[in-house]
């Protein structure tokens, strides 16, 4: 397992790598200068040539890139064109509402979804399985932002249980800081438990063919005690992967949500960083979602191999 763990150790540091160089040379070749967008069409060349080496933008592209990087290692994200504030801190503050959505989203998808999934598959043709593919279809086929919509007219406007948008700060409590996310983790959610029904129903259809489900019915267990012990673990391997490219999305994705429900995460500053070209920032957070999503893959593959020792064997 050691060794495993380190080829997959290896593999994480040079997607990483490869990953800001990539980002860095696309960011490169944006037109505009940020500088220029900063100060105004009409600004001051003195002022603009001494703008653009407070942003270092007067270095070779190299040199900026070595810069980033070593930022990057030593947690100096530099400094946000436009706020005028440590990027790092911007990504704190803006992360605490981020995770929280994100990690409820995935919570209620796989709430709803993997149960659901497993239901389809127990009563394969029946009318329960029928209606959870029913289920899976709209959850695909309705916009999320259009869901949210749905959920603030009916939880905020018409029964006034929920608020429509905002966020007032885990400062504020626990309790309202959970209620502002809720409409926004279910709107995420919808999509992401559909597709988890449809990867877990085709998992376990799959698995309750194989010869060790009949011999497990064969010695008498239980129909439950076959589905859940023995199919569900052997068809672990597809759920676990949707759920960490799901978790990637939720974090990248949540730009139109959190705009809908007037959310001051990450999604939204990414959208405000390119809207007003602050290069710094948006490099950070698209680094920051690159390394989110290696990370999370990494630790699938992790989960691979506890889930089924061969796939440490064949690696």
């Amino acid at each position: 397992m050691i060794a495993y763990i380190l080829r997959r150790l290896f593999a994480l540091a040079a997607t990483l790598a490869g990953a800001a160089l990539v980002i860095f040379l696309m960011l490169e070749i944006l037109p505009g200068d940020p500088a220029a967008v900063t100060l105004g069409l009409n600004a001051a060349p003195e002022a603009l040539a001494a703008l653009r080496a407070e942003m270092g933008l007067d270095q070779p592209a190299p040199m900026r890139f070595l810069s980033w990087v070593g930022g990057l290692l030593t947690g100096d994200l530099g400094l946000s064109y436009t706020y005028r504030v440590p990027v790092a801190q911007l990504i704190g503050e803006r992360m605490a509402v981020t995770l929280p959505l994100a990690f409820m989203a995935i919570a209620l998808a796989t709430l709803i979804g993997v149960p659901l999934g497993i239901l389809a598959a127990s009563r394969h043709g029946r009318p329960e399985d029928a209606a959870v593919m029913v289920f899976a279809q709209l959850g695909l086929a309705v916009p999320n932002f259009w869901f949210g919509l749905l959920l603030v007219l009916a939880f905020a406007i018409g029964l006034g249980w929920l608020p429509a948008g905002g966020f007032p700060g885990w400062h504020a409590g626990f309790a309202p800081a959970l209620k502002s996310l809720l409409m926004p983790a279910f709107a995420l959610a919808l999509p992401q438990a559909a597709i988890l029904a449809r990867v877990t129903r085709s998992a376990m259809l799959d698995t309750l063919q194989e010869d060790f489900v009949r011999t497990a019915r064969a010695k008498g267990l239980g129909e439950q005690v076959t589905m859940l012990r023995h199919a569900l673990r052997n068809a672990l391997i597809p759920v676990v992967t949707i759920m960490g490219l799901q978790f990637s999305v939720l974090i990248a994705g949540a730009i139109i949500i959190e705009n809908v429900f007037a959310l001051p995460g990450l999604g939204r500053l990414v959208f405000q960083s390119i809207a007003q070209h602050d290069l710094i920032v948006v490099k950070d957070l698209v680094m920051l979602f690159a390394a989110l999503a290696i990370i999370v893959n990494f630790a699938v593959e992790l989960l691979y191999g506890l889930i089924d020792p061969r796939l440490r064997e064949a690696s």
